[in-house]
């Protein structure tokens, strides 16, 4: 059984002069203790579909014109303000891109990490003493003084474990890491994807992982949604999506990692750009950057449906991305 099922999300902006529909068709299913993973490249709707999940999107100008994200047997999407806010920070956390930008700059770090506890549990007199011993779980030396510092006195490894704990501190069901290693050293990334498998494993969260980084993917991850503009494009276990890739989209992503192999020759890319998302995709959103498979073949009329081509292994149904 799912611990959370979002069917058929389609998101947009609106705004005067234009119209943007960056998320179409979006479904997954996450289940208990299970780490899922979403890739793909800059602009693809990875971040919009599942802060979309939580209501973060402001309204205007977002719209959520199509879908269900079904949660404990209730739909996120419609409850209101005041049902999320007994979810956000409790049941479903949220790790954002930045901690710089996330964190208050003028309040200290365990006012910032109590913070969910003091929302969900107003009663809760240990609240520092628990920020605390949340900083020193997410591996921050010498919590105690660190407690006391403001973001820019912590470097950006320990800003990131910081934000981790504040996700953390009330035990949620759902972790939501959105690209929580973008702007940290190799070293640090490492550290930081070690530390979400240990506090999975240790409170028994359930995480979705949104990245562009298919080795952090590959290193983390169960299973693997590849999303390509607005839509999913293929999903699979992360065995064997690496195994056995069905679409040009998530092969070319493959073929563009370095490797022992590409030692002293030219990376390999994908070249252009992806489409503008002025209009909703009504065909193969990828034919014009389709180097792998056979663009000619690509659906011209109609978007590719997504289709079980093995056991759990999803993938569009273009017929110039499967050559």
């Amino acid at each position: 059984m799912s611990l959370l099922e979002v069917k058929n999300l389609d998101i947009c902006f609106r705004t005067k002069n234009s119209t943007t529909y960056a998320v179409n068709d979006f479904s997954l299913k996450l289940k208990s203790k299970q780490v899922l993973g979403i890739v793909g490249e800059s602009g693809s709707g990875k971040s919009v579909a599942c802060q979309s999940l939580l209501q973060l999107l402001p309204s205007p100008p977002c719209e959520i014109n199509r879908g269900t994200a079904f949660f404990k047997g209730k739909d996120l999407l419609k409850m209101e303000e005041k049902q999320l806010r007994k979810i956000r920070g409790k049941e479903i956390s949220m790790i954002f891109q930045d901690p710089m930008s996330s964190l208050n700059p003028y309040m200290k770090i365990f006012h910032q990490v109590a913070e969910p506890l003091k929302i969900h549990h107003p009663n809760e007199k240990e609240s520092k003493e628990k920020a605390i011993l949340a900083l020193s779980d997410v591996g921050i030396k010498n919590p105690k003084a660190s407690a006391e510092y403001y973001p820019h006195q912590l470097s950006g490894g320990m800003r990131q474990r910081a934000m981790i704990a504040m996700a953390l501190i009330n035990h949620p069901k759902i972790l939501i890491a959105d690209e929580p290693t973008t702007a940290l050293d190799v070293t640090i990334q490492k550290q930081v994807l070690d530390l979400l498998l240990e506090q999975k494993e240790k409170t028994q969260t359930s995480i979705i992982f949104i990245s562009h980084d298919l080795i952090a993917i590959s290193e983390i991850c169960d299973w693997i949604y590849v999303m390509y503009a607005s839509r999913i494009v293929e999903s699979a276990p992360s065995k064997e999506l690496f195994l056995n890739p069905l679409h040009s989209y998530t092969r070319s992503l493959l073929s563009s990692i370095p490797s022992g192999k590409t030692k002293g020759k030219k990376l390999r890319t994908i070249s252009g750009l992806p489409p503008h998302l002025n209009t909703k995709p009504n065909c193969c959103s990828f034919q014009e950057r389709n180097q792998i498979g056979n663009p000619k073949k690509c659906l011209t009329e109609i978007a590719p449906p997504l289709i079980e081509i093995s056991p759990n292994h999803y993938v569009q149904n273009c017929p110039g991305c499967l050559s």
